[in-house]
Parts: structure tokens; C-alpha cells; sequence
């Protein structure tokens, strides 16, 4: 079996940054993710009022080059302004061919 080095990129943020967020990866290079509800809490605390909305966790396999794209996509038009966090992780992957 061969598996193929890429990169795990997972960004925790904002419910209704969703679709604007969808639409960024597909433009810079992804060709998949999935997205799940997500709970936690962080520097800023827990997050306990409805009106603040849900959490989202979007994650997408990726090359380093698009992972790298990725995150400077975010540093720039996204930490600013919103509670977003975002990480990479190496990963090994069965049929490498599809992310890439």
C-alpha cells in the first residue's frame, strides 16, 4: 500500500463564515472538505449565548502549497476581524490522488 505525504489543514470558526470560507479553499486549491459542528472553548472563553452563533470545524487535505496558500489566505482576511483559528498537520493518505 502507498500512502502519499500531505497536509491537514483545519480552521475552527464562525457558523456563518461557512460558505465564505468553502468558496476561499475551492478558489485556492482544494478539492474537497468536510465541515462539522464544533464546541470548545479558548482565549476568549466559552462561548455560552445563542445570539453568538455556532462554531464550525472545515477541514481539507491538501499539497504544502496550497496549505501555505491556505493560511496566508486567512492571516490576511480573516484574523483581523473574526474569532478564527487555524492549524496544519502532516498526514499520510491512501489514493493521493485525489486531494491534489
Amino acid at each position: 500500500m502507498e500512502l502519499v505525504r500531505l497536509k491537514l489543514v483545519t480552521i475552527v470558526a464562525e457558523a456563518v463564515l461557512e460558505e465564505r470560507l468553502v468558496d476561499d479553499l475551492r478558489r485556492l486549491g482544494a478539492k474537497g472538505y468536510t465541515v462539522t459542528d464544533a464546541r470548545g472553548e479558548g482565549s476568549r472563553g466559552l462561548r455560552t449565548m445563542d445570539w453568538e452563533g455556532k462554531n464550525i470545524r472545515l477541514e481539507t487535505i491538501v499539497s504544502e502549497e496550497v496549505a501555505e496558500r491556505i493560511l496566508a489566505h486567512l492571516q490576511e482576511a480573516y484574523f483581523p476581524h473574526y474569532a478564527i483559528i487555524a492549524y496544519v498537520e502532516n498526514v499520510e493518505v491512501i489514493r493521493g490522488k485525489k486531494y491534489v
